[in-house]
């Protein structure tokens, strides 16, 4: 049976959002270096037909723990120029949005976000041997003093974690070969940590529904086809830029005294 992708959004909401002690066992799998905290919610499952096919549309998911946290967990196929701001504005709001008017900020919550990138982020030399990273509000200066610990954002590069064979928690190890290897059975079948193969398993029951999988394909579509939006978009942009720098060079040619003629065949226009 050919598996669906647990990298699309769509699935990956199916996954986790309806089974909460598989969710748990990602976040602690991400946070080992954390107290293990207990999913007790998940506070947006319900997936709109009107999502899958929408642009710019992110399938999160918005879990509560037993302490009251917020867990924003998000699945990002594409690299877009804003994915940073992108980021940091859903999990700021996330975090405003507990208050209404005349609330305490005794009431706030902290809001920890989770991404699974299927891209490369960092790409700088002195970035490439490191595929787990948690950001905080720390100190420039003294970076061991935190502010607190109303925000957290980890990020997995499932890509880079796969070929760094993930040198963290042998549980996160398991997921990114769940993710990064779900249709090689081989792969599959040596991983021994019960909550990747009750993944698995559930994996196989959603992709063996033809609903679940026309809606994926929807879904991957609707991707597929903001991709290629945002790439035009790019690409006339950087047209765009071209054709401004040719006639400011233009300008600037003739204002030197070169003829409009002769400094359009310089240019090749």
């Amino acid at each position: 049976m050919l598996l669906l992708d647990p990298k699309n959004d769509y699935i990956f909401k199916r996954l986790f959002a309806t089974a909460p002690h598989l969710l748990t066992a990602l976040i602690n799998a991400v946070r080992s270096d954390q107290e293990p905290l207990e999913v007790v919610e998940v506070l947006n499952p319900r997936i709109d037909p009107e999502e899958l096919s929408g642009k710019f549309i992110v399938l999160d998911i918005l879990a509560k723990d037993q302490q009251g946290r917020l867990i924003n967990i998000e699945m990002q196929v594409k690299r877009f120029d804003l994915w940073n701001a992108h980021s940091a504005y859903y999990l700021a709001s996330t975090l405003t949005k507990q208050l209404s008017s005349g609330q305490s900020y005794l009431s706030l919550k902290p809001v920890i976000g989770i991404h699974l990138l299927n891209f490369d982020l960092f790409t700088q030399p002195e970035q490439l041997n490191q595929a787990h990273w948690c950001f905080e509000m720390r100190d420039r200066w003294q970076p061991s003093t935190k502010l607190g610990a109303e925000l957290e954002l980890n990020i997995i590069e499932l890509g880079k974690a796969d070929r760094l064979h993930c040198a963290a928690a042998q549980s996160l190890a398991a997921w990114v070969t769940f993710f990064e290897h779900w249709s090689e059975e081989s792969a599959m079948s040596q991983l021994s940590y019960p909550p990747v193969q009750q993944a698995l398993s559930l994996l196989k029951t959603l992709s063996a529904d033809a609903e679940t999988q026309h809606r994926a394909q929807v879904r991957e579509r609707a991707l597929r086809d903001e991709l290629t939006e945002i790439a035009l978009a790019n690409q006339r942009g950087r047209e765009q830029g071209k054709l401004e720098g040719l006639q400011d060079a233009l300008d600037k040619m003739i204002a030197s005294g070169i003829s409009k003629t002769q400094a359009r065949s310089i240019l090749g226009l």
